[in-house]
């Protein structure tokens, strides 16, 4: 039945990214760009929009918002005008939001994501602009009233909008992810969604497939996870699938994600677009950007997650999925090049870093760069386990112990005494020692049992307290009993 309704019925997509900028002050005015201070503690005139007061634009929003507009491979409208879109909210004190309508800062851009095939889908976006925040409505339960917080109006905000290219809630999934990775490499934004950093606003319809008209779309909000966004559009897929099967009308509103309930619910209907009566800022005048600083701009973009995952393939030749889990975090992609720049051996630093360095990462909620470990004291560890200097528990043991002191590995490994002993003068004795404990196994190894040197290394490792090279102990043992 789900197979038949699959191939019956199209789904289609279309995203709005709303991405907080992170800029020292807001975008018109002087009030930090902080998370987090109490209520009305961040505000001004000017972006509470009094009267008599005057905006100006924060330069460097204006910059951070080329930079991921060039980015995401948009061409750059270098001419910029600002406008007033028009409505009434609490949360919105002047009554009117400063936005960009009919020209935004860039347009005609895309995106590449995986496709189910194995190969890349582009996704187009539409346009992206600049513009205001709005406050920020809190209600208390148990009361009939509710409280509004101020310090976020004014903050910079870039809302990226998407062509209707998507065609299932893993391609929104996968787009958001590459978006969010895309921004996170080029620094213009924390996209903390915890924070309202980065917020979505998914539209989805459904038509018969093959049909060239799209169907009647409704609008999904209160998702605050690529997850949720997810889990909400693939219930809005199957209730809008199965009202076109019982010949229901789609009505076109805007519906809220129930978390709870694992549902969408109907906010308003959106029977008719709003009538924002855009007209432009008069506050604001327009102004031409310079092509040069455009060119300035799009060569302080860094390598971007998709080139960098290519070059670690084909450089470091690491597997699909070890390069995939490298870029996912461009601090731990510097961490692996450093690393590998030391000691090349890309492959055993790679396993480091998705082990024992992510588990400390997500233990501790942290960035890479907070820890105390270093490339060099990292690379340290895994050469002196190559070299047999330290057994792989030891290496664990001198890993914990440069991350909890923040010394170096050579000052752990001889503090703690965890090199391993190798001198075979010292081992024989040793093996000696185990040889005559253990007479009925040595009986059986001399009979061509050599599993059993197993048994006699680890006895061996545990009479040195793990400090014994145990290759050395078990060429030792065959030695003693099989020559």
């Amino acid at each position: 039945m789900n197979q038949v309704v699959q191939q019956k019925y199209e789904t289609v997509i279309g995203l709005e990214v709303h991405l907080q900028l992170k800029t020292e002050t807001k975008i018109f005015c002087g009030c930090a760009n902080v998370f987090g201070r109490e209520p009305n503690a961040q505000v001004c005139p000017v972006c509470l929009g009094l009267p008599g007061t005057l905006p100006v634009l924060n330069k460097k929003a204006l910059a951070y918002a080329m930079k991921a507009a060039l980015a995401l491979n948009c061409q750059i409208n270098s001419f910029i005008k600002f406008d007033r879109k028009n409505y009434y909210y609490p949360d919105l004190p002047k009554g009117y939001q400063i936005s960009q309508y009919d020209n935004p800062i860039a347009s005609h851009g895309y995106l590449e994501i995986p496709a189910e095939d194995g190969r890349v889908k582009r996704i187009t976006i539409k346009r992206a602009h600049l513009e205001e925040d709005a406050g920020k409505l809190i209600h208390d339960e148990g009361t009939n009233s509710s409280l509004v917080d101020y310090n976020r109006t004014g903050t910079p905000l870039m809302e990226i909008v998407t062509e209707p290219d998507l065609r299932s809630s893993q391609e929104a999934y996968d787009y958001l992810q590459n978006l969010k990775l895309t921004l996170q490499y080029l620094n213009v934004s924390d996209c903390d969604m915890e924070k309202g950093s980065l917020r979505c606003d998914a539209n989805i319809s459904i038509r018969e497939t093959g049909d060239p008209c799209l169907g009647t779309k409704t609008e999904l909000k209160n998702m605050n996870s690529f997850k949720a966004v997810k889990a909400a559009l693939e219930f809005e897929e199957r209730r809008q699938q199965k009202a076109l099967e019982s010949g229901e009308r789609i009505v076109q509103e805007t519906r809220l994600w129930d978390e709870g309930r694992g549902a969408t619910v109907s906010m308003r209907s959106k029977e008719e677009a709003h009538d924002y009566r855009y007209f432009p800022e008069p506050d604001l005048v327009p102004f031409v950007v310079d092509e040069g600083v455009i060119d300035t701009i799009r060569r302080s973009i860094p390598e971007l997650p998709q080139q960098k995952y290519k070059r670690f393939r084909s450089e470091y030749k690491l597997s699909d999925y070890d390069a995939n889990i490298m870029v996912q975090d461009a601090d731990v992609a510097n961490f692996f090049e450093a690393c590998a720049r030391l000691y090349p051996q890309p492959k055993k630093i790679c396993n480091w870093i998705q082990g024992p360095l992510l588990q400390e990462l997500n233990a501790r909620k942290a960035h890479v760069r907070d820890l105390r470990m270093t490339p060099e004291y990292l690379t340290t560890i895994i050469r002196k386990t190559d070299e047999n200097v330290l057994s792989n528990l030891a290496a664990k043991e001198a890993f914990q112990h440069v991350m909890e002191t923040g010394k170096s590995a050579d000052e752990v490994i001889e503090q703690k005494g965890l090199a391993q002993v190798s001198d075979s003068g010292i081992l024989e004795s040793v093996v000696e020692e185990v040889i005559r404990d253990n007479e009925k196994v040595a009986g059986q190894i001399r009979e061509g049992k050599e599993s059993a040197v197993g048994f006699l290394v680890g006895q061996a490792m545990r009479k040195t307290q793990g400090k014994a090279n145990p290759k050395i102990l078990g060429e030792l043992i065959r030695r003693r009993l099989l020559a």
